[in-house]
């Protein structure tokens, strides 16, 4: 996919020169990408920079009618991996989207079970019962410091209901869960978990690329994984509700991800 980086935009000297590997990463859940984020890998530097990008994210499309079709979690559904990436590129002003992976929930089941679990402090009982969702829906996850198997793992993942930020609260969540993956995956057994990720997801990472990062990523301290949020903000329009992406500020978390190599995780400054 290395096609989608545009020549003509404001960044391509900065991407160019890049060592980075970018990996569009897709929640699937039933035709919708529920889940949107990009994951950037610098080898040199051994950093991860993940930026999530709200599933209700406007993004106008001007042959298709609705408002939940004017919504970048729509596009996935009607245009397929391609198209979603044309999206989150654009939005991120051109950013280079090197891989995809399309994760459904058996997917995120078997990996974590793979790693050994999720530690995750959960800050409330999360409770909620939907049989009619596609797969049904029963969660009940107590609130405190737990390590999640994949079933809750899943479980956790697909809570949306009672986080006082809406959907951005559940973005939120998701990047916290991230970190504390990542944190359990790397060492040793990386090359295992790369292996059973290969072989559950629908990616087109080559086995040697999967190989060459989860060797390099082997060494990675999880002190520099970091993660954003497109940054915006929420609005109304017509009726139905749209994350924003504020284009000058996207830009310079883009300068900031690609310029510095030491990203303080905890407020996405330079130090």
């Amino acid at each position: 996919m290395d096609y989608m980086v545009d020549k003509s935009g404001p960044y391509y000297d900065l991407f160019s020169k890049s060592q980075r590997v970018n990996i569009l990463v897709l929640g699937d859940n039933d035709g919708l990408t529920d889940t949107i984020m990009l994951a950037s890998y610098d080898m040199k530097n051994q950093r991860v920079d993940i930026i999530s990008v709200p599933r209700d994210t406007y993004y106008m499309r001007k042959d298709y009618k609705g408002a939940a079709n004017q919504k970048i979690n729509a596009i996935y559904g009607s245009e397929g991996v391609i198209g979603t990436a044309k999206a989150v590129s654009n939005t991120l002003l051109g950013i280079p989207i090197n891989y995809y992976a399309v994760i459904e929930f058996s997917d995120v089941e078997k990996i974590v079970d793979e790693v050994g679990g999720v530690p995750m402090d959960i800050p409330f009982t999360m409770k909620y019962d939907d049989p009619y969702d596609k797969p049904p829906l029963h969660i009940y996850i107590k609130k405190g410091q737990q390590t999640l198997d994949g079933e809750t793992s899943v479980e956790f993942l697909r809570y949306r209901h009672g986080y006082p930020e809406g959907d951005i609260g559940r973005v939120k969540a998701q990047q916290t869960f991230i970190q504390s993956a990542l944190k359990q995956a790397i060492g040793p057994n990386l090359p295992a978990v790369v292996k059973v990720g290969l072989r559950e997801i629908d990616s087109d990472i080559t086995l040697g690329m999967a190989t060459k990062i989860a060797t390099k990523a082997i060494g990675l301290d999880s002190q520099n994984v970091a993660t954003y949020l497109a940054p915006g903000g929420s609005k109304t329009v017509n009726g139905a509700s749209y994350w924003f992406v504020d284009t000058e500020q996207a830009g310079d978390l883009v300068e900031q991800i690609y310029k510095s190599g030491d990203v303080s995780e905890e407020t996405g400054e330079a130090d």
